[in-house]
This record gives structure tokens, sequence and C-alpha cells, in this order.
């Protein structure tokens, strides 16, 4: 909204006039010196001025054109040159040139803003930035030709040399590091740290951690908010903790799938293997991760991973069980077959001794006698 600058320049001056020490008038004169709290110097600066108050025109062809415009700032040939708006300040050569009713925009470095006409709350720092922004508003460039080639995007922000210098109508983008963002020309709600970015709507890309090993780290996970965090393990965070039990039974009830990503989230169609998230919910909803809208957006698979840990011990100790009741079996089996070979051993003997003692009785029975038959 347009600065109410009578209002302001009545009380500002009523101000300053009670509140000014009783002084000699300084003498020569400052230069350039004007009523209404106005300062030029420069060829044509602020030529055009009529009720416009508190602004600095230093320059060739600074302010030139500003008739009722106040407190406006203009350091630097052709600074300012076409603002007739409030709140405006340039420094450097052709910064903010081509300004016409854009308010409260910042332009500090040769031609930053340069094209701006009727675009409000920009802020240009470094030469060319922003040099092609016309009408867009709420811009931030702070960096050589940031933001250099904008047109019509809105509420972005560059932080380094030639950062988001691509991006044209583009918004709501965020870039930072030297030539971060450099790929993104139209898309919105990008973020790019440190990174060249892709122009996809929604996205976010940090340079430096793909490929790069943190040991003994921790994973980082984002909500649906987008606050990013870890998780914790510690007791010392936890309440109502007690065993698991039949709670990962719902793991039988899952149905993993094979599947491809839609073509806008990867062109490539690489083959997936996982789960379908309103399958899921209808299995177990706290095993699913909700979107801002509250709908099924992914899986807790930590949580799943948890449930197969649970369900592998149960079984751990099944077979632990069974293992303990075959050793003992064995055991039992060891002891019966020793037995059995004493018991064996002993009727050997036994044997032994009986065919001994019959082999003697054989021995001692006396012999049979032969009668011949008389002639």
């Amino acid at each position: 909204m347009k600065i109410k600058s009578s209002a302001i320049l009545t009380v500002l001056v009523s101000g300053f006039i009670a509140f000014l020490p009783k002084v000699h008038a300084v003498s020569p004169p400052p230069d350039g010196g004007y009523s209404g709290g106005n300062t030029a110097e420069g060829q044509n600066a602020l030529l055009s001025l009529t009720s416009g108050g508190f602004n600095t025109a230093v320059g060739f062809l600074s302010l030139r054109s500003n008739t009722a415009g106040s407190f406006n700032t203009a350091i630097g040939a052709g600074t300012l040159l076409a603002n007739t708006a409030d709140g405006n300040t340039a420094t450097g050569v052709g910064a903010l040139l081509s300004n016409t009713t854009g308010f409260a925009n910042t332009a500090n470095g040769v031609f930053a803003l340069f094209s701006n006409t009727t675009g409000s709350n920009n802020t240009a720092i470094g030469h060319d930035t922003l040099m092609s922004n016309t009408s867009s508003n709420a811009n931030t460039a702070i960096g050589g030709e940031a933001l250099a080639n904008n047109t019509s995007g809105s509420q972005n922000t560059a932080n380094g040399q030639q950062a988001l210098s691509g991006n044209t109508s583009g918004s709501l983008n965020i870039a930072l590091g030297f030539r971060a963002g450099i790929n993104v020309t139209t898309a919105d709600n990008v973020i790019c740290i440190g990174a060249d970015g892709n122009n996809v709507n929604n996205s976010c890309f940090i340079g430096q951690i793909f490929g790069s090993t943190s040991v003994n780290g921790v994973a980082v996970l984002v909500n649906s908010n987008g606050r990013l965090g870890t998780m914790t393990s510690s007791a010392r965070f936890k309440d109502e903790i007690k065993p698991m039990g039949k709670a990962s039974a719902a793991l039988f009830g899952l149905k993993p799938v094979a599947f491809r990503y839609k073509n806008e989230l990867d062109p490539a169609g690489t083959p997936q293997l996982g789960l379908v998230a309103e399958d899921v919910e209808k299995v177990n909803p706290d095993l699913v991760v909700r979107d801002k809208d509250g709908k099924p957006y992914s899986v807790r698979y930590d949580q799943v991973n948890a449930m197969l840990l649970n369900e592998f011990l149960k079984e751990h100790r099944k077979v632990e069980e069974q293992d303990c009741r075959i050793q003992a079996q064995e055991t039992t089996i060891a002891a019966l077959k020793k037995q059995m070979e004493t018991v064996v051993a002993h009727a050997k003997e036994q044997d032994s001794q009986i065919q001994k003692v019959s082999a003697q009785i054989e021995l001692n029975r006396p012999a049979s006698r032969v009668v011949a038959d008389s002639p």
C-alpha cells in the first residue's frame, strides 16, 4: 500500500521544528538542500519534484521524474529515474532506474532491480540482482546476479552469487549458496541449499549429503509440517514401557507388493518393493503416516521393523525351547541306549555262562553201555 506521505511529512516537519535548537544558519549553506527535507545533488536530480518530501537524490538523473513521492533515497547516476512512489532506496548506477509506482524497494548494486516498474517490497543487493524483475513483489536477492532473470516470480529468496539466476516466473523459492537453484526456472516452492536443484514443484534439494557417510549417526525424519528431527530410543523419553506381546501379529495381515512410482515422480520407472499405505491402514491405522489433510501418505516402516523383530524373537524363543526339549530327549535316548547296551552285554555274558554249564554237563554225563547179543 502507498505510504501516506503528506500526513507523515506534516508530522515530521512539525516535530523537527519544535525540537531543533536555536542555532545560526550555516555559512555557506548546504549544497543541494531544498525545502521539505529534500536533498539533491547532480544534473537534473529531483528535477520534477513538486510536493514530495524527505527525498535524497545524488547523481545524474537520480529521482528525475519524482513529483510527489517521499522518503526515497537515490545515490548513483540514473537511480530511481522514473520513480513516482514512496520509500524506495537505490544505491548504484542504474539501480531501480525503471521503477514507477513500486514502493518499499531496496536496491544496492549496479543495475540492481534495473527493470522494476511496479513491483514492491523487493530487496536486491549486488550487481545485476533482480535486474529483469518488473512487477513482482517481495523478492530478496543477495549476491551478484542473484535472481537476475526473474520477471514475474514473487516471494523468492536467493542468497549467493547467481543463486536462482535462471528463475523467471517461479515463486516462493529459496536458494542458498553459489549458483544454488540454477536449474529452477518456473517451478514453485523449491528449496535449494548448496545444490543446483530441478524444475519440480514442492521439492527440496540439499548438497553434500548423498555419498557422504556419517558414522554412528541416526536417520533424519520429516513430518507433514516440514519439521526435521531424529528418533530416540532412550528410556528417559518414554512412558508406559511394556512388552510388545501380540501387537506385532498385525504383520501377518500386511500385503507386500512390487510396484513402480508414477512417471512424474520417477521417470526412470525403477522397480520398487514395499507396502501400500491404504492397505496398511485397514490392518493397523497406527502404522500409517498421514499428510496435512489426514490422508494416508506413507508407512511407518520403522514400526514394521520393530514388529518384525518382536515376531523373530518370539519364534527364536520357540526354537530355543524346542532345542532344549530335543537335547533333553537326546540325553534320555543316550542314557537308555547305554542301559540297553549294558543289558545286552549282561545277557551275552549270561548266555555264555549257560553255554559253559551245558558243555560241562555233557562232559560229566555217564557213557551209555552197548549190550551185545549172545549167539
